[in-house]
């Protein structure tokens, strides 16, 4: 008998972004009391990596609980990024309904569309958010009529359009029914989501299922399942099988150790947990995303989608120049294969494959970000390796043609750099589909595009638009392969010999192009120093001293001057890198070499090549 538990509810957050979903989620935080008063509390308190702080991005989706009255809200905070979308799929199978943030300027966004598809498919009622409705030049009532035209283009049924709309500046500490209310607290948003959003059903009298939609990783435990209880009831001790409806063959035994509910930002241990109430259980060891704990009289899995296949990938490889192990902590092949195979506990879009060579493993995710994420990672916790230029991966159809992954690429830039964008996409295989104008002197416009069009672009794309562009990227599936494109128009220069980096020779080399490096900097043969200002790599030496002779003193090198350095970021760097070069990362340094550093080996496979 199915019953309705009207003390819960389940809702995430969904949205493009950086429209503003973390800071909403605190305000609900702080305003349910969740923090004692006068506590200090960080801003964006959800992100709790160092990662995501810095970059004001959320990666994992995080859970959090609040209560509102005598309710109990389960909150899921979301990633807006389309390389995270992995998260946003799975977790919308714990909520029963989920709150649409969208940015009162910036409307709606591809990613809004991507989550917005999502929930529609999955049947959830929808709460429209319109935040940021305090910025000057906020526009909420286009951008309403922006949000119903996405619904009716994702055929929405009829209840799901009467949505309620809500305004808010989460920054603010508010939100609204009526643009003309007076601005209190986040009330309005508490009441509309107990009554808007159903109360999660289930039999409370049937076995039990939980089904597993987010994996946390923890030292000391071990892999943490986090899931709703979806009929039954879970008790500390129960015998329980895990089943899953991807892998038919798959029933193992398993015993519950410790059982947790969540209360604002704390686990907090239970003895049992009835239906609607998500919950995390620590002491499975190989729990996966999509498994269902059953009680063991009829294991009985609940269907689940896929979890999206990566798109590009890139090799990570044991450090093997000349500075190699001398300023990273963990070096060999193994810490590497270990460090890697420990991220798949958490990030279930990453895959790992050994390959032929036992110090190179090959790497594939959702895109550039999510492997650079990773990364960075590493690099913080002090590992030393070397990358590759990301490649896309290539299917082949039933014909047997080959396919490709393809983009739809949204761009906002000033009307002045729409001409230079569509020259420099077109020459990427981009079409364009749309052009439009909108507020402010900005042209949007739509690519289809093939996603190895995209690698490298972001940074030539901020320098054509002199930083004022915005773009946005959303994977559209494989299509025949779209012929050769060529990266990078200009060559690299590289050092000739090994050795520390000195102003006169850096002098010299700074007229052939631009320089990445400054004086006192350690170089080796067949690194790369600087980009050509032509089509060729030079080989330059920049460790040269100035001869001293009679009549040349010392001291007039110093009327020497040096352009500044242009200092590569992970990002900048894994864009420049063509497909010749590795980049070496270790903690303090990233630096772009050959992959064959011998010039002579370099020469004689160019000529094979």
């Amino acid at each position: 008998m199915r019953t309705t538990r009207e003390d819960i509810r389940n809702i995430a957050i969904i949205a493009h972004v950086d429209h503003g979903k973390t800071t909403l989620v605190d305000e609900l935080l702080k305003q349910s009391g969740v923090f004692r008063a006068h506590q200090e509390v960080q801003e964006r308190v959800m992100d709790s990596n160092d990662i995501e702080r810095e970059r004001g991005i959320t990666i994992l989706a995080k859970n959090t609980a609040v209560f509102y009255k005598d309710t109990k809200i389960n909150i899921i905070d979301t990633p807006g990024h389309a390389d995270f979308g992995g998260e946003v799929e799975r977790v919308l199978k714990m909520v029963n309904g989920v709150i649409l943030v969208v940015d009162a300027f910036e409307g709606a966004m591809p990613q809004t569309k991507f989550v917005l598809m999502k929930a529609l498919e999955l049947d959830l009622p929808v709460i429209v958010c319109i935040n940021k409705i305090d910025r000057p030049e906020a526009r909420p009532d286009d951008v309403i009529d922006e949000v119903l035209e996405l619904f009716m283009d994702l055929d929405a049924s009829d209840e799901q359009l009467e949505c309620p709309f809500i305004y808010a500046s989460a920054k603010n500490g508010y939100a609204m029914l009526d643009l003309a209310d007076e601005p209190k607290d986040m009330m309005p948003l508490f009441e509309t989501i107990v009554d808007y959003i159903p109360a999660p059903t289930g039999d409370p009298d049937a076995n039990t299922q939980v089904l597993i939609s987010t994996i946390d990783y923890n030292e000391y435990v071990g892999r943490i399942g986090v899931g709703k209880v979806d009929n039954g009831c879970l008790k500390i001790n129960q015998e329980a099988i895990v089943v899953n409806a991807h892998e038919p063959d798959k029933k193992k035994k398993v015993r519950i150790n410790k059982l947790y509910e969540f209360d604002g930002l704390e686990k907090m241990e239970v003895k049992e947990a009835h239906i609607g109430s998500i919950v995390a259980i620590s002491g499975i060891a190989d729990i996966h995303i999509g498994d269902t704990i059953c009680a063991p009289e009829n294991p009985e899995a609940i269907p689940f989608q896929k979890i999206s296949e990566p798109t590009i990938s890139m090799n990570f490889i044991v450090n093997d120049s000349p500075l190699a192990g001398q300023e990273g902590k963990y070096v060999t092949s193994r810490h590497i294969r270990d460090r890697l195979f420990k991220e798949l506990n958490t990030d279930v879009s990453l895959r790992v494959e050994e390959t032929e060579n036992a110090d190179s493993y090959k790497v594939s995710g959702r895109g550039e970000l999510h492997l650079s994420v990773l990364i960075e990672n590493m690099r913080r916790e002090g590992y030393e390796f070397a990358v590759s230029k990301a490649e896309v991966l290539f299917k082949t159809d039933e014909n047997g043609k080959k396919t490709e992954p393809m983009e739809r690429a949204y761009v906002d830039v000033p009307d002045e750099f729409s001409g230079v964008v569509i020259e420099k996409l077109s020459q990427r295989k981009g079409e364009l589909q749309n052009m439009g104008s909108i507020s402010g002197g900005y042209t949007r416009l739509e690519f289809m595009i093939p996603s190895r069009g995209l690698i490298g672009y972001r940074g030539e794309f901020m320098t054509d638009t002199k930083g004022n562009g915005i773009i946005n990227t959303i994977f559209e599936g494989y299509a025949p392969y779209k012929g050769d494109i060529s990266y990078r128009k200009l060559g690299s220069l590289i050092a000739f010999e090994s050795g520390e980096s000195v102003t006169y020779g850096l002098f010299s080399a700074q007229e052939r192009g631009a320089l990445f490096i400054g004086p006192g900097e350690k170089v080796y043969s067949g690194m790369v120093i600087g980009q050509c200002s032509r089509a060729e790599d030079i080989e330059l030496n920049v460790c040269k001293k100035k001869h001293l002779t009679n009549t040349r003193s010392s001291s007039a090198d110093e009327a020497l001057t040096l352009t500044p350095p242009r200092i590569l970021s992970l990002e900048q760097a894994l864009d420049f890198i063509d497909t010749d070069e590795l980049l070496e990362v270790t903690p303090t340094a990233l630096r772009i070499r050959k992959k064959i550093l011998d010039p002579t080996m370099r020469k004689r496979a160019s000529i094979k090549k």
